[in-house]
């Protein structure tokens, strides 16, 4: 069997479904299960609904249901006629009734609880599926609408809760029997607790539904649908010239989504990933496309990528201290420690250490005990420029060509050999976008 998951882009209208279902139709022997996500926007509406209700602007809460509402009603009359139309429409109302308890119940209260956050967030993809339901049974498709809140079973941690992968797994395979001619639709992104309360699992939380579900039941492959030609050898919007990787390992791919790729993060494909099933990235928009497949291996050695991320601040400590002293990382590493920071790259000598951390928080009661240690110098608004490929330790001419791709850009830092597939270097925020495009040039041509 095959697992098949779309974006928000995928599903953001009917003529956008329909393309979604044109892809599905070749593999029906394959006995798919389609995962989807909301449609494209849907979320961030629904955001800014729950924002509403959380200050008690009920006139603002109330024109954001009148618009998720007529979106979908908008996209239910083009995609489905006559009973098809007046019994999706039924499941379409209950969702809405629902949606409005909440969000009355929520302001009469004043109080919007992270229940109550979970259960709206989980509209968009109860929507946008029974849309899809509607679709295939106006097009003839033998199809069964699942509800993954009876299937994906999750911790009480609203927001961002965590799958209990052992109890998941016994529920997808006695509540979903794939079978051959039979198109199976489920929500991405939502799950519920042990007790039936309804759960998001976070941004991203859609790639990583389909995973569960493909680990779940023994997956052939699971496909990534989204808008873009698999994984790129840069961002393109950056670089016009990126091309796509016809495949990548799970470790490379890691690497690249961990320092700004705008690539499927491997912890959401996690799941795949332990049972060895290849995950596919390929575009809807351009369905014949090859993409990029993910596995354990990937044909090639040297560099296969470039990323970027900004929103960095270099610390280093320095102290006499540390010089054929041990115990002295340790202490170091205690603090960040204490603190609850991590640490993204590290470089030593014999009397400093380099680290970079993100820009994301207050870091003056870090640095004030850091100086217990010694003298610290904060470098805030820089970035890492990030090289990902195969045994690139071995290139002898690879930090040359680096620096001769950016001659005239000051680099604050290096790191390589702490992980066989990475080169990295700190540079100026400011510098980060022409270091990218230059050493893309270098290594990739125009």
């Amino acid at each position: 069997m095959i697992v098949l998951k779309f974006g928000g882009t995928s599903v953001q209208d009917s003529r956008a479904m329909d393309q979604a279902l044109d892809i599905v139709l070749p593999y029906l022997p394959q006995a798919p299960v389609m995962v989807s996500s909301a449609m494209a926007g849907i979320t961030n509406e629904l955001v800014a609904l729950l924002g509403a209700v959380t200050h008690q602007d009920a006139a603002a809460a109330e024109v954001f249901v009148e618009q998720i509402e007529q979106r979908h009603r908008t996209v239910l009359a083009e995609a489905a006629q006559g009973d098809v139309f007046a019994s999706t429409s039924l499941r379409l109302e209950a969702l809405f009734t629902d949606l409005r308890a909440l969000v009355k119940g929520s302001l009469l209260l004043n109080e919007c609880s992270p229940r109550v956050h979970d259960a709206v967030l989980a509209m968009g993809e109860l929507l946008s599926t029974t849309i899809l339901w509607g679709r295939c049974l106006q097009r003839g498709i033998v199809c069964t609408l699942l509800d993954a809140r009876t299937l994906v079973v999750t911790d009480d941690l609203f927001g961002e809760a965590t799958v209990l992968h052992s109890a998941t797994r016994q529920k997808i395979r006695a509540g979903v029997k794939p079978e051959p001619g039979r198109l199976f639709i489920v929500q991405g992104f939502i799950g519920a607790t042990e007790k039936g309360v309804t759960t998001v699992l976070g941004r991203g939380g859609s790639d990583y539904s389909g995973a569960i579900f493909g680990a779940a039941l023994d997956a052939d492959e699971v496909q990534i649908w989204t808008d873009v030609n698999g994984i790129m050898t840069t961002d393109p919007r950056k670089v016009p010239t990126a091309r796509s990787i016809p495949a990548i390992t799970y470790a490379e791919a890691a690497e690249l989504a961990f320092f700004g790729a705008k690539v499927v993060h491997p912890a959401t494909i996690q799941p795949a990933v332990e049972r060895s099933i290849p995950v596919l990235v390929k575009n809807t928009k351009n369905p014949t496309h090859p993409g990029t497949v993910i596995r354990n291996e990937a044909p090639g050695l040297g560099l296969r990528a470039i990323a970027g991320r900004k929103g960095a601040t270099l610390i280093t400590v320095s102290s006499s201290r540390m010089l054929n002293a041990y115990g002295f990382l340790r202490r170091l590493f205690e603090i960040f420690d204490r603190h609850k920071i991590s640490v993204d790259l590290v470089a030593t000598s014999e009397v400093s250490v380099s680290m970079t951390v993100e820009d994301k928080r207050n870091l003056a009661p870090l640095v004030a005990d850091l100086e217990a240690l010694g003298s610290v110098k904060v470098e805030p608004k820089v970035a890492i420029l990030c090289l990902v490929g195969q045994e690139l330790w071995k290139d002898n001419r690879l930090v040359t060509r680096v620096f001769e791709a950016i001659p005239d850009l000051p680099v604050r830092m290096i790191s390589l050999g702490s992980s066989e597939i990475n080169l990295s270097m700190v540079l100026r925020a400011e510098d980060l976008d022409a270091a990218v495009a230059a050493v893309h040039k270098a290594f990739f041509g125009s």
